[in-house]
């Protein structure tokens, strides 16, 4: 019997997705309307509905969403399905069906695929933190479930990890402890005894990264003289400089921006009795005799991902140096720099922001400046709810307010590979419905003043609202856009002016080493990254080309060459050359890609096959030949005994492929897919890894929730709930259309 997950309801609008407890209406703005009728009985309810193994796969399925929209689309669709010409090809043909017809319920009114974007257990705690310095506590449904999630993903050892599938950590570990004490946990609950146990045995909260240092400081649990300075006058500088912030990653940018004003102005908490008690529980010794200068550089052996340079460290000390001479009058102008910007990033976004840690500390920022009652920073509290999602596991903070853009282009391009996506109209119709709404169309008035890349044209990964176009989701968008226009099962909506509008945003993304980066162009030479503060994270200084990328956006040029020949001819070939040779260089001595954004070696060799295969007129022929071919020997390589393909998260990690204990069907959809786009001549290999697929295939056209496949900055997981249902069905797809083309 299925459960009512304690009658959680996911509300949406437009994109935007809010969970609400019992809610009395469908209207998201009424999301809080029960939550003053919460009892003891409903707790009960949570903790017997929300029971969750860890052990038995860390990554929930996302049951009580799916649940919910199979629920309210209960009749299905009609299909008759394509006539196969044998029992083989039957099968394919149902397990296509099949696979479309029940992600096909899952699809919002609005036409976008709501799922869980969790995975990193740092990002929850930066919420919890806002909301305990602002004393703005979340309502007692949401604590209950935030605790029920972090206890449910607690490690044996008593320790929590960076992410749901990561050993323990010190950041991980003190970061889930301090967020169930702000819960209401007792310290005396075996669990948290079990934690205090790990941090001991592991020298202590002392050693936890500058990133926990910094949250810690702010909760009065560490003293800002442990912290380096992060030398908030650096935005007074040249912008010429290399070393300028606006010259950094736009995530990293838009992180230590509020990160700085709060170093500036020192906010903390106030002392009370949880912050005492929390002095003693976290650290093995006495928290008042620790010599905190001494701390700044500690880090816990368990956390030591990058090692800081030589460089960070004189900058360090010349920034630790300056903060003891400064001038008040240049720090008073720098902060107020400093707020003028974090206001101007709520503003473009609606009060949504970049991403969830920037979101947290923007919020701190506010409210340190406007006050709890302020407009702004209500509007801020407001959209705290955007960033949570219940799953099976509980209630966790999303690492985006979603990815609600790039699944629909990718589920359109994957039900359209073959004709056989036409026989779901309505589900197309509903996906180019909102690609359409998500475009860009406007720039905003403060975007050049604060080093924003131009946008109108272009596509986010998430959500329009939330304002930050990304370079491969405006070449996904683009693709799903000339796709649905290919069918004419819509009336065309995206004008010929704005598909080019698209276009010229894409040309303007390229980097002058031919690729292609992620929301700007590269703005500094990669030397920068010896001033990697992060510890936890490598590459986070400046934007640089990714394969995938790369190849996303050669393929949409690919096919306005085709749709639109004449538009910008010489420019887009160039830049189709230039990202093709991009793609080759990147190539690894065994045939295989280094992916950035996902797990990991087949998530970026299937892009760059992709690319090479559609580019063919593009690059030298032997040279295009010997790099597919290398492609494909790899995978094939890679082909575990059942015919699956499977990666962990390690091969992110540690830049060298990882296998798993058992295949994947992503790992496996993306193979395929490589392979196939390639005409390999491994047909065999082929149909082993399609007859797993239909194997792992669920009686109801779903598939298991495996490992974890999404990744940033090397080190951090995160998940993408749709990816087992997105790319399955566009492996299968494609077999399909490969058969039925030779038949």
């Amino acid at each position: 019997m299925s459960l009512d997950y304690a009658g959680w309801s996911l509300l949406t609008e437009q994109g935007r997705q809010v969970w609400a407890y019992k809610p009395k209406s469908a209207h998201l703005a009424n999301h809080l309307d029960n939550i003053e009728n919460f009892t003891e009985k409903d707790k009960q309810q949570f903790q017997q509905q929300f029971k969750f193994n860890r052990n038995d796969n860390p990554s929930a399925s996302d049951k009580p969403f799916r649940q919910q929209m199979l629920a309210k689309n209960n009749k299905g669709f009609q299909v008759d399905k394509p006539e196969a010409n044998n029992a083989e090809e039957q099968q394919v043909v149902d397990a296509l069906v099949n696979g479309m017809e029940y992600f096909s319920r899952l699809q919002s009114d609005e036409g976008h695929w709501a799922g869980d974007y969790g995975g990193p257990l740092f990002l929850l705690p930066g919420l919890l933190i806002a909301a305990y310095l602002s004393d703005t506590p979340f309502p007692k449904p949401h604590q209950e479930m935030m605790k029920i999630y972090l206890f449910n993903h607690q490690q044996d050892d008593g320790g929590w990890g960076m992410h749901i599938e990561g050993d323990s950590t010190m950041f991980g570990t003190v970061m889930q402890y301090v967020s169930l004490r702000i819960l209401g946990a007792d310290k005396n609950d075996e669990r948290l005894v079990n934690a205090r146990q790990w941090m001991a045995d592991n020298g202590g909260a002392t050693g936890i990264p500058s990133w926990g240092k910094f949250y810690l400081a702010i909760l009065n649990l560490y003293d800002w003289a442990g912290f380096n300075s992060l030398f908030p006058e650096m935005w007074l500088l040249p912008k010429w400089l290399p070393v300028h912030p606006s010259r950094y990653w736009c995530h990293s940018r838009m992180v230590y921006l509020p990160m700085a004003y709060c170093y500036a102005e020192r906010i903390q908490v106030p002392e009370n009795d949880l912050i005492r008690e929390l002095r003693t529980e976290i650290y093995t010794e006495d928290f008042a005799t620790i010599n905190w200068p001494q701390q700044r550089n500690k880090i816990c052996d368990k956390d030591d991902y990058t090692t800081q340079s030589a460089v960070l460290k004189w900058t360090n000390l010349f920034s630790n140096t300056y903060e003891k001479i400064k001038s008040e009058d240049i720090r008073e102008n720098t902060i107020a720099y400093l707020l003028k910007y974090i206001n101007a990033e709520d503003a473009q976004t609606d009060y949504i922001d970049i991403g969830p840690v920037n979101k947290a500390i923007n919020s701190m920022c506010i409210w340190h400046a406007y006050g709890k009652e302020s407009k702004q920073f209500k509007q801020h509290v407001a959209r705290w709810y955007d960033y949570l999602w219940v799953a099976e596991d509980g209630m966790k903070m999303s690492g985006y307010n979603g990815s609600q853009l790039w699944d629909v282009a990718l589920t359109t391009s994957a039900m359209l590979e073959s004709d056989v996506g036409q026989l779901f109209p309505k589900t197309l119709q509903k996906s180019y419905q909102f690609i359409d709404a998500m475009q860009i169309k406007a720039e905003h008035s403060s975007h050049a003043e604060f080093f924003r890349h131009p946008m109108i044209g272009s596509w986010p990964f998430s959500t329009a609202e939330q304002g930050w176009p990304v370079a491969d989701c405006t070449a996904k968008g683009l693709s799903a856009t000339l796709a649905v226009h290919k069918t004419g099962i819509v009336k065309s909506s995206i004008s010929e002016a704005r598909i080019k509008q698209a276009v010229d945003i894409i040309l303007s993304y390229q980097n002058q080493d031919g690729g292609w980066p992620t929301y700007e162009l590269s703005r500094s030479p990669q030397w920068l990254e010896a001033l990697n503060p992060s510890e936890i994270f490598a590459d986070i200084m400046i934007d640089y080309s990714w394969t995938e990328c790369s190849a996303a956006c050669v393929i949409a040029l690919l096919e306005i060459q085709e749709d639109y020949p004449d538009y910008k001819n010489q420019q887009i070939r160039l830049a189709i050359s230039e990202g093709l040779q991009f793609i080759i260089k990147k190539q690894k001595t065994d045939g295989s890609w280094y992916g950035g954004w996902a797990v990991c070696f087949t998530y970026a060799t299937w892009f760059a096959v992709e690319a090479l295969v559609q580019g063919k007129e593009y690059i030298d022929a032997e040279l295009r030949t010997a790099s597919i071919n290398k492609a494909c020997d790899f995978l094939i390589n890679k082909q575990m005994p059942d015919g699956g393909w499977g990666e962990t998260y390690e091969s992110c990690a540690k830049m060298v492929y990882t296998q798993a204990e058992t295949s994947q069907v992503v790992n496996t959809a993306w193979a395929l897919l490589a392979l196939q786009a390639a005409s390999s001549d491994e047909q065999e290999a082929i149909q082993r890894g399609i007859d797993l697929l239909i194997q792992r295939q669920l009686d109801n056209g779903d598939w298991d929730q495996e490992s974890i496949s999404g990744v940033f900055n090397y080190n951090c997981m995160i998940t993408y709930s749709s990816y087992r249902n997105i790319f399955p069905i566009w492996a299968l797809n494609r077999f399909y259309k490969n058969n039925a083309t030779q038949a």
